[in-house]
């Protein structure tokens, strides 16, 4: 059995998990939601849409990195009902295609969510961007792998810890710190349209060299992970 099919299998699951209970999704719907409609009645977007698009950016990225966390560690206890994860260790499959393939299930539920947002948060802020457009096209997808792929890693890293919902935020927010400025510099700079497309690009640049670093890592890293005691 190839990789990809290892892969494919494990992402199948997680999502025909997902689609049963729909747990993580609705999870992050409503706080993401809420975080969108309390800053949206806090800030006036007619009467300063300047300072409207400058936090914009901000508030995006912490919606979502704050709605994710709540998934995270959601997606890795379902593992261990029925010893499943024990199951996973014993199998010959490679343990990184478990992990891409829970990785790329939460990346899924997050764009799904970030699908629902966007009209609301358009309406909300009374966005109109200054900038081009499409580069968010390129923005939130490297964005959103930068928040996952970590979170993934760190969730399952605490999974055995008494306190693993404390402890992912802890280990996640500091090492996201590099990818959540490049995120929010981007996306403020493609809504207010303060910074050239060479500016934007480079921050483009940083989120896309981040993933590159931090999924190497966290893949040659997993196995050892997997199979601690």
């Amino acid at each position: 059995m190839s990789y990809f099919i290892h892969l494919l299998t494990h992402l199948r699951k997680d999502l025909r998990l997902e689609w049963r209970s729909r747990d993580s999704i609705n999870g992050m719907l409503f706080f993401a939601l809420l975080v969108v409609v309390v800053f949206g009645l806090a800030f006036d977007p007619t009467g300063f849409p300047s300072t409207t698009r400058q936090v914009t950016g901000a508030i995006l990225w912490v919606a979502l990195l704050f709605a994710s966390i709540t998934a995270l560690n959601q997606s890795w206890t379902r593992e261990l009902r029925n010893q499943v994860l024990e199951a996973q260790r014993m199998t010959p499959a490679p343990a990184s295609a478990l992990f891409l393939g829970k990785a790329l299930a939460n990346m899924v539920f997050v764009l799904v969510v970030e699908a629902v947002m966007a009209p609301i948060f358009i309406v909300f802020f009374n966005l109109h961007p200054l900038g081009d457009v499409w580069l968010l096209a390129l923005i939130l997808p490297l964005g959103t792998w930068a928040l996952i792929v970590n979170g993934t890693f760190f969730a399952a890293l605490g999974l055995r810890a008494r306190s693993r919902e404390l402890l992912l935020p802890l280990l996640l927010l500091p090492i996201s710190l590099p990818a959540l400025l490049a995120m929010v510099q981007a996306t403020t700079g493609v809504l207010s349209g303060d910074l050239d497309p060479i500016q934007i690009n480079s921050w483009i640049k940083g989120i896309a060299g981040y993933d590159i670093i931090f999924t190497t890592a966290c893949i040659l890293l997993f196995e050892t992970v997997l199979n601690a005691e």
